[in-house]
């Protein structure tokens, strides 16, 4: 894509620009040397009388076309057209954006306002407050987490308590406004050989009370000491550095142990894009009470 961003480009549209503003008025101003004679025709016939004629333009009309190239011109100046340049008027699409943006957050500053001084919990039990984090909700994350924010392969669901975090307010608003980065690493080589690897598999399947093969697993179990440091020995995961608890039967990214070995051989990236550019801190705060009342329904 650097391709596309290098200031060839710039000069390549200017010429075209250019070429065709010298072409249209040559075209004109040769086209009005042409004098009116209603016998001046092309010599195209059909139907035995419908001749083609071949005469200039109405003067109202190619007035049109003059204003347009005079339109033209003044653009070229004020606005960034011409190679390099940003125009007279210093018009950015970035600016612009900027600018509806500001106006935008002045216009629903307002309707924030009696939310601010509103703890989570409290705006987990408002009502308005959960009507406007729904349409926050539906408008940021369900793209990913889905409607009922019961989430998808990969993407977790957002009503259970399973969180790879400690799932407080502030876990919760952190990871909205920065996103978050899930690490786990290729671990085979730790484990040792795939007969190794297999074994851990079963031993993890185990841990959720899931169908696996009692002689593998009790191999694993000493093997899974190379999972433990994030893990835990229990296998209760640990909130602090994201590591899933392996005993609740929750599968983020799939389930089984051919799916096991597959994570332990080629490790597991997964990322939360960051959403602060396009919330405002109130918009924040009150999409971060929606989303921890998700999973703290009121009684």
């Amino acid at each position: 894509m650097s391709d596309f961003v290098n200031g060839f480009w710039a000069w390549y549209v200017t010429v075209i620009v250019v070429a065709s503003i010298a072409y249209c008025v040559w075209v004109l101003w040769s086209n009005g040397k042409v004098k009116f004679n209603p016998g001046n025709t092309t010599g195209h016939v059909w139907d035995g009388d419908l001749q083609e004629m071949n005469n200039p333009l109405p003067k109202w009309w190619v007035g049109l076309f003059w204003i347009t190239i005079v339109f033209a011109i003044g653009y070229a100046f004020l606005y960034p057209t011409l190679g390099t340049s940003g125009g007279q008027l210093g018009w950015t699409s970035a600016g612009q954006h900027a600018k509806e943006g500001e106006k935008l957050k002045a216009l629903i500053a307002p309707v924030y306002e009696k939310f601010k001084d509103m703890s989570v919990e409290e705006l987990a039990k408002d009502p308005k407050a959960q009507l406007i984090g729904d349409r926050l909700y539906q408008n940021f994350c369900a793209q990913c987490h889905g409607a009922d924010a019961r989430g998808s392969k990969s993407f977790p669901n957002l009503t259970d308590s399973d969180w790879l975090g400690d799932g407080s307010a502030a876990h919760i608003k952190n990871t909205i406004a920065n996103g978050r980065m899930g690490v786990m690493p290729p671990m085979a080589a730790a484990v040792g050989t795939p007969d190794d690897v297999r074994n851990v598999a079963e031993y993890v399947l185990s841990l959720s009370g899931n169908a696996s093969d009692p002689v593998k697993a009790a191999l694993g179990k000493e093997k899974f000491a190379a999972c433990a440091a994030c893990h835990g020995a229990d296998g209760k995961g640990n909130p602090a550095v994201g590591a899933p608890n392996l005993t609740d039967n929750i599968w983020l990214h799939g389930f089984g142990a051919d799916f096991i070995v597959k994570m332990v051989n080629e490790g597991k990236t997964n990322v939360m894009p960051a959403q602060q550019s396009k919330l405002t801190e109130d918009q924040l705060h009150v999409l971060t009470g929606y989303v921890w009342g998700l999973s703290h329904p009121s009684k």
